[in-house]
């Protein structure tokens, strides 16, 4: 697998380098007679060099940083610090010498039966506000929210903001995150069993397989940003950003173009990467349970608005979940600057695409491997760190 996947990404880098070798050919014989063409294909040239450059797979490492009990989530918090949520309910802070205690303990207001328990946590763009995702003790998915002082939480404030019933113990989903616009995105699956027995994925009445936007500070328990694509619509739910989406495992916005990404994880056959523009109005279709993946699931129809993946892989090798990440933007790994980093639960593997105007440009595979990946965090800095449900933290440094 590792060197199949390396060989595409080298074919890629081959290719690029013959174009660029072919437009400096052309520019070289254009003369001076045009300097506006001239600096045209200057920066043709400069694109294509950096695309080249995209493709080529980095040299990283996986250091540890701490050792956690079934780490799932975690957010960059104040002053720079890294918050981590454990799956049974605990919140702690990562320092320089691992994980502190528990600021924050809900065990006992969830549960870990199927794919549920604490599932995702956030702050707002002033870290002055912390948000849990959570499953409570029925199986609802619920988010609720804390003021943040000094970097302390105040238990006292604490409120609920929104509450989703799940039908089912797996396909809860539950990633939160602020996005650029400084609104709450909430990832829900499509409530569980196998094969959207309920057509939630396409039913824009539930909110069940969709990522939603509120505001959670605009109103009583939250608002709805009257640009929601689908608000005043008396079919549909006025919170729905995206839909069709099976069991977004993770998604996250590029922090230098506001790109969104999302993992979804596929039923039997296919696992994808979903991408929508910082332009983006909203509404995209990802196609479940229509669609997995570019494929037809179970004799279905592509919906003519069906927003493809930018990325799928098969379920043909050690690969079962696909765990979205981040683009990275930090700096201490140079080559890996502007590139989408996942994995896949099972197979552990750390893996990047490059990109150019939303496109992907090669598939990496970064000879690292950091266990059952469950989650990716971005430090303040951009730095990535790696969770295990295992346990394992680790960060991804230069090779």
């Amino acid at each position: 697998m590792n060197v199949r996947t390396r060989s595409s990404a080298l074919l890629c880098t081959l290719g690029l380098v013959t174009t660029l070798a072919l437009a400096t050919a052309s520019a070289e014989d254009a003369g001076p007679r045009q300097p506006v063409a001239k600096a045209a294909k200057a920066a043709h040239i400069k694109a294509i060099a950096e695309v080249a450059e995209a493709a080529k797979a980095a040299k990283i490492s996986l250091t540890p940083v701490a050792t956690a009990r079934n780490p799932i989530a975690g957010a960059a918090g104040p002053g720079g610090t890294v918050w981590i949520a454990e799956r049974a309910g605990t919140v702690r802070v990562l320092g320089p010498k691992g994980l502190g205690e528990p600021v924050l303990d809900i065990s006992a207001e969830t549960t870990t039966d199927g794919e549920r328990g604490l599932l995702g946590i956030a702050f707002d763009p002033a870290r002055t506000h912390l948000y849990l995702s959570y499953t409570n003790l029925e199986g609802t998915s619920t988010i609720d929210e804390f003021a943040v002082r000094k970097g302390r939480i105040r238990p006292e404030t604490r409120r609920t903001v929104l509450t989703q019933t799940q039908p089912y113990a797996n396909h809860n989903g539950g990633d939160i995150r602020f996005g650029p616009d400084g609104y709450l995105y909430i990832a829900f699956g499509d409530g569980g069993a196998g094969g959207d027995p309920h057509g939630n994925g396409q039913n824009l009445d539930t909110l069940l397989g969709k990522m939603l936007r509120i505001d959670p500070r605009g109103g009583t328990p939250y608002a709805i940003p009257s640009d929601n694509p689908f608000v005043g619509d008396p079919n549909a739910r006025d919170e729905i950003w995206a839909y069709g989406l099976r069991n977004p495992w993770r998604f996250s916005f590029d922090a230098r173009t506001g790109d969104l990404f999302i993992g979804d994880v596929g039923q039997n056959d296919w696992e994808e990467i979903d991408r929508a523009p910082a332009r983006s109005r909203g509404g995209e279709n990802y196609g479940w349970s229509q669609m997995e993946g570019n494929h037809p699931f179970r004799g279905g129809t592509e919906p003519a608005n069906h927003v493809r993946p930018i990325h799928e892989y098969p379920r043909t090798g050690l690969g079962c979940a696909v765990t979205g990440g981040f683009v990275y933007r930090g700096s201490a790994i140079p080559a890996l600057r502007g590139q989408y980093v996942f994995s896949d639960y099972c197979d552990g593997t750390i893996r990047s695409l490059g990109l150019r105007n939303g496109k992907v440009t090669g598939v990496n595979d970064l000879v690292v491997n950091g266990g059952e990946v469950i989650s990716f965090v971005e430090g303040r800095a951009g730095e990535l760190y790696v969770l295990a449900l295992g346990g394992a933290i680790t960060r991804i440094d230069p090779a």
